[in-house]
């Protein structure tokens, strides 16, 4: 008897599922799959009745996994993941010698690159390609062996392998300041030139969050410049055009020299703030490995 045809479940259900589960979405699901959204809904559904659980909530044009979705989630993404490897290196597509780090785009720009040459120089016999995106790891588009980003993006079913503090606080130029004494007054924030960071959805810590998380009744809505873009809103407050929340990894060097400097006291210590998480080929991977320390020793 073929115990193993017996115990899989339907197998044209896995591809499916796994894009939904990793995106946490049936609809973008569909859009990178190729297929519609009700093709999408009728695998996941024939999944769960053959399963006899409920792998996701559905909630108001929403779907969030259940505690069973998410473990089949991780066991249905390492199967895959672990074929899709072996028939990378059977094509010959995973290079040995070279690692593919997958960034969020202002700590590939601010704090991947200049450490880089640090790592080339442990382990000169491995290449890292960046790749740096404004989408969170969840809708990476091609592999990864290791990706970088805030903790609050979404993650998928990819796997975390450990996350780092960081410290949220507003920088601004010191031309800006000019005249002014410092440090400034958060009461008198709302008065001041805010730089905004809006994204969709809205996975990025913002002033309003920011205050929130201080403890503080202060709102600021979203009167001031925004941006889509984080460095782009960075490179606004180098140039003396407003207030925005600095990432201290992101912008420690311009702090350190001069370009940008902390107007105000108040800072909020992330214990969690960015997560590390392993991709479709690290495993079993020696140059992942170590890339994987070289970020925990620099992230410690």
């Amino acid at each position: 008897m073929n115990k193993l045809g017996k115990n899989l479940p339907p197998l044209a259900s896995l591809l499916p599922f796994e894009a939904a589960a990793r995106l946490e979405s049936f609809t973008r699901a569909a859009e990178e799959l190729h297929l519609t959204q009700a093709a999408v809904s009728r695998q996941i559904r024939a999944l769960e009745e053959d399963l006899g659980v409920r792998l996701f909530e559905r909630r108001h044009r929403a779907v969030f996994l259940t505690e069973a979705g998410r473990d089949l989630g991780r066991a249905v993404t390492a199967g895959l993941e672990g074929i899709a490897a072996r028939a990378s290196a059977l094509r010959g597509q995973a290079r040995s010698g070279e690692v593919v780090l997958f960034a969020e785009l202002c700590y590939a720009f601010y704090w991947v690159m200049p450490r880089l040459s640090d790592f080339h120089q442990r382990q000169p016999r491995i290449d890292v390609r960046v790749t740096a995106s404004t989408l969170p790891v969840a809708q990476a588009h091609e592999d990864f062996d290791v990706a970088l980003q805030t903790s609050d993006r979404a993650s998928g079913a990819h796997v975390l392998a450990f996350t780092a503090a960081d410290e949220v606080f507003p920088v601004c130029s010191p031309d800006y300041l000019a005249g002014r004494r410092t440090p400034l007054s958060l009461a008198g924030l709302p008065d001041h030139g805010l730089l905004h960071h809006k994204v969709e959805p809205q996975d990025w810590l913002e002033w309003d969050d920011w205050l929130e998380r201080l403890g503080l009744d202060l709102r600021v809505g979203h009167k001031g410049a925004v941006f889509d873009s984080y460095p782009v809103l960075i490179q606004a407050a180098v140039e003396g055009h407003g207030i925005g929340l600095g990432w201290r990894r992101a912008v420690e060097k311009l702090l350190q020299s001069g370009s940008l400097v902390q107007p105000f006291e108040e800072s909020l210590v992330l214990g969690d703030g960015l997560s590390v998480y392993r991709g479709k080929r690290a495993r079993s991977r020696p140059e992942a490995e170590a890339l994987l320390s070289w970020l925990k020793a620099e992230l410690a």
